[in-house]
Parts: C-alpha cells; structure tokens; sequence
C-alpha cells in the first residue's frame, strides 16, 4: 500500500467516524473534503497530508503546527490559508483528533 492509498484509507475511516456527527463528503480546490451540517469544509485530503481548519489562534493550530513536517495549507502557492494546517501521514496516528477539533471548531 502507498503512503497516499494509506492516506485515504485513514481518511476515509474519519468520514466514516464523524458523519453521525453530520459530517458529510465533498470536493474543495480538487480535493476529497469534509463539510459541516452547514456546508463549510473543516477538513481535506490532499496527497498524504490531512488538512484542517484549526483557526489560526487556537491551541490546536499551534500544536498541529509543531508537529515534524506539518505546515500550514497553501492550495494555490504564495498564498498560505493561515486557518488551514496541513497534517502529514506520519502524524496519522493524530489525524482523528485534528479531525474532530476541526469539526468542532468556530467557523
């Protein structure tokens, strides 16, 4: 298994995890994607990273942040989303509590 078909697998286990929570699948800048009961996405998948809408003052972006490898989410280059962090697949062990403080989080 790759590390990007590992990447979907888990991925596709936090959708699965957090749609009882009215979580549901879509699409954002050419990615797979998770959105709320209110339509805004919280989190992606793009390549073997996960990505997360932590905001950008909360104790979680800071901790996902100094996390080896993490950096924050820059769809288009040059222009980094200072909300969005994204999360690498050796931090999957991690994923689902970024997951859920994403879901969770004030957007």
């Amino acid at each position: 298994m790759t590390s990007n078909e590992a990447a979907a697998a888990r991925y596709d286990a936090i959708a699965d995890e957090l749609a009882p929570r009215g979580a549901h699948r879509s699409q954002m800048f050419g990615m797979p994607c998770l959105k709320d009961v209110n339509g805004k996405a919280f989190a992606g998948l793009r390549g073997d990273e996960l990505v997360c809408r932590l905001g950008r003052e909360s104790a979680e972006h800071a901790e996902a942040l100094a996390l080896a490898g993490a950096h924050l989410f820059d769809p288009a280059g040059g222009r980094p989303m200072k909300d969005w962090v994204c999360l690498p697949g050796t931090a999957a062990d991690r994923w689902q509590h970024y997951a859920e403080s994403a879901l969770a989080a004030p957007r």
